[in-house]
């Protein structure tokens, strides 16, 4: 049994070194995070899941981002400790937030990642919508949270414009 809650800022220190030990210290290469740099991840979406000691299991964050001039979430990285995979952590984690996503007025999500686990989901593949390179095209994916919401969107992933 997993208590699930929001990530708050003394969770931060505790997520990055799941994300790192899950994904390894270069994951900051990856041109996904580009998109994250200097912009927070959503308030209220990105949520921890702890075990009855209150050690961390997994985590998973939001950013915001625009597809051409649409608001979109961008999923990930979610992450679960290697000695709680396969407990289908990562489903409860996901579910969760993208319920509360939903909740909360967001009507698209997108990632980058592989298909076959992603379209349990509900997750396809986004067809003209273009992450920033080298990101390989077939693993960008997107779910709509509300009827229609991928539609007629397309081009350039970019930076969320901050208020």
């Amino acid at each position: 049994m997993y208590d699930l809650s929001i990530e708050t800022p003394p969770d931060y220190h505790e997520v990055e070194a799941l994300f790192d030990l899950c994904f390894a210290p270069g994951r900051e290469a990856l041109s996904s995070y580009r998109l994250r740099d200097n912009i927070p991840p959503v308030p209220g979406l990105s949520h921890v899941a702890r075990d009855p000691d209150g050690i961390l299991a997994g985590a998973i964050r939001y950013w915001p981002v625009l597809v051409g001039e649409a608001e979109a979430l961008l999923l990930g990285p979610v992450a679960v400790h290697p000695t709680r995979q396969g407990e289908g952590l990562a489903a409860v984690l996901i579910l969760e937030s993208l319920s509360v996503a939903s909740l909360r007025g967001w009507a698209r999500v997108m990632l980058v990642g592989d298909a076959p686990y992603y379209s349990a989901f509900g997750f396809t593949k986004l067809e003209g919508v273009i992450m920033p390179p080298p990101t390989n095209p077939e693993r960008v994916l997107g779910l709509e949270l509300q009827p229609g919401a991928w539609e007629g969107i397309t081009g350039q992933v970019t930076r969320w414009i901050s208020d």
